[in-house]
């Protein structure tokens, strides 16, 4: 099967006139086609980086919240901070 951009140019050789082919509606929709193409790989190319940069921003929010929790388990398994919030908790229940 002939591709369709060299069909024009073979038209055109075998009328002999010598002059380029005249764009088709076909040829427009191909190069249509093409350029859509291009378009969407490349906004799947930058969708596909940004999707790399999300995982790695909820991995360093994930590494956060591990290491406030950690400083905040020593916070109150002090023995200071127990007794107040035993303190608070007896007064409520009264």
């Amino acid at each position: 099967m002939t591709p369709w951009f060299v069909a024009g140019w073979r038209r055109a050789a075998a009328s002999g006139s010598g002059r380029r082919p005249v764009a088709t509606g076909k040829t427009r929709m191909k190069g249509n086609y093409v350029h859509r193409l291009i378009a969407n790989f490349a906004r799947l190319r930058s969708e596909a980086a940004d999707a790399g940069m999300s995982t790695a921003e909820y991995a360093v929010g994930t590494l956060a919240a591990v290491a406030f929790a950690g400083v905040l388990l020593k916070v109150v398994g002090g023995d200071n901070v127990q007794a107040a919030l035993t303190d608070i908790i007896n007064r409520a229940l009264r």
